[in-house]
């Protein structure tokens, strides 16, 4: 499953990322995997989910994120989610990346049996149809 987490700067995105990777830790049996472009957030995951700072690993399109995100889970088949805070922020994701990435993602999602939550700044207005039902559009708080 591949999820895109919508919404704008200061809607509790990167909250939200936080707080499911925190409980499914708690509450699964598999590996969380939590990803992002510093580390600024070390404290408020809990110490058994797994924080990657992306920017170590030189990821600059979308090919090499979608390596990246194949290679975390070719070294630990037990990862069961994978939290993305950020991307955005490193590389360009453009609604036709975001396409080709959902479907890069649902073929190693549905092999391997891990779901991918990835935090874009766009509203749900803005994506098409084919994409609509793997978006959580979080409002302004």
């Amino acid at each position: 499953m591949v999820k895109f987490i919508l919404g704008p700067k200061g809607s509790g995105k990167t909250k939200w990322l936080i707080d499911r990777a925190n409980e499914d830790m708690r509450d699964g049996n598999g590996n969380v995997i939590f990803v992002d472009v510093d580390d600024n957030h070390i404290f408020s995951l809990s110490y058994t989910v797994r924080l990657i700072n992306a920017m170590e690993f030189n990821i600059r399109n979308l090919e090499s994120f979608y390596g990246f995100l194949c290679g975390i889970i070719g070294r630990d088949y037990d990862v069961e989610k994978i939290y993305v805070d950020s991307i955005y922020k490193v590389m360009p994701l453009e609604i036709p990346d975001l396409e080709k990435l959902k479907e890069n993602l649902d073929i190693i999602s549905e092999r391997f049996g891990t779901d991918f939550y990835i935090n874009v700044e766009y509203s749900l207005e803005d994506m098409p149809e084919n994409l609509k039902d793997n978006c959580i559009e979080l409002e302004v708080n």
